[in-house]
């Protein structure tokens, strides 16, 4: 949590927004404590931004969740509701927004997914939204599956489990509409000429900067989408529902590129 940048998001829309009086700090705890944090805020917080490993104890602590948070099984965004606490999972936003911002990719049919990580199933959730019905989860081995394969089936999609010594990744790539990496670095760097054959790629690593995958994407004559494109477009959402106010897209995207030098967020 200590090196978010969602302060510098956050802070950069109530400044554009006008709300002077408005701040967003860190607050350190374990998902133990999720519930005693929570039910001991006073009505003065709008709402809560949540890490991992604490996602699936928000939704937990919630009295009420959209749809999407109860698909992903996890929560990343907390807002006061008829008493007690809403549950959202902006992830998926990110997911989206970055693919968009990326490549143009508003639909398709089937995906690629490596690693089943914490992002894995808001990014299921995400691909299921606009039409995708078939994924190629990659992971070490196939006990890692147990959280996308739940989450597939409340989706609806098929889920094929592949494991990574037994992966044709360019076969992978080349039969997809999207691929999307939630692994580290170190993982992709000797199959990343491969996976770019991929036509739009999402690689959740932004630092370091530029990652394997997203050399060899650029390589392709191609612009990868990357995590701060998807920290980007999941907090454009998050802002909303913290002010109830359209989200200053481009005063966001801007503070966000000044913090981190030489990434670039693509355009809103």
């Amino acid at each position: 949590m200590a090196h978010s940048l969602s302060p510098v998001l956050h802070n950069a829309a109530f400044a554009a927004l006008g709300l002077s009086d408005w701040s967003y700090t860190r607050v350190e705890c374990v998902a133990d404590e999720v519930a005693a944090l929570v039910g001991g805020l006073d009505p003065s917080w709008a709402g809560l931004s949540v890490t991992m490993p604490n996602k699936r104890a928000a939704l937990a602590v919630a009295g009420a969740a959209t749809p999407r948070a109860v698909q992903v099984g996890a929560a990343n965004t907390l807002v006061p509701a008829d008493g007690g606490w809403r549950a959202d999972n902006t992830d998926v936003d990110g997911v989206l927004g970055a693919l968009r911002a990326s490549c143009g990719f508003t639909s398709g049919s089937r995906a690629v997914l490596l690693g089943a990580g914490g992002t894995a199933t808001a990014a299921l959730v995400a691909l299921a939204s606009v039409g995708v019905r078939a994924v190629s989860l990659v992971v070490r081995s196939a006990g890692r599956a147990a959280e996308a394969e739940s989450c597939a089936s409340r989706l609806g999609l098929a889920l094929d489990v592949v494991t990574w010594d037994t992966a044709d990744f360019a076969a992978l790539a080349d039969s997809c509409d999207v691929l999307v990496s939630t692994v580290p670095p170190d993982a992709t760097e000797p199959i990343a000429p491969a996976l770019a054959g991929a036509p739009c790629v999402l690689d959740v690593i932004y630092h370091p900067w530029p990652t394997p995958l997203a050399s060899a994407v650029l390589r392709r004559g191609r612009t990868p989408a990357t995590g701060l494109d998807m920290l980007l477009h999941q907090a454009f959402g998050q802002a909303e529902q913290f002010t109830g106010l359209p989200a200053p897209r481009e005063a966001m995207r801007r503070a966000l590129r000044a913090a981190t030098g030489d990434i670039l967020p693509l355009p809103c």
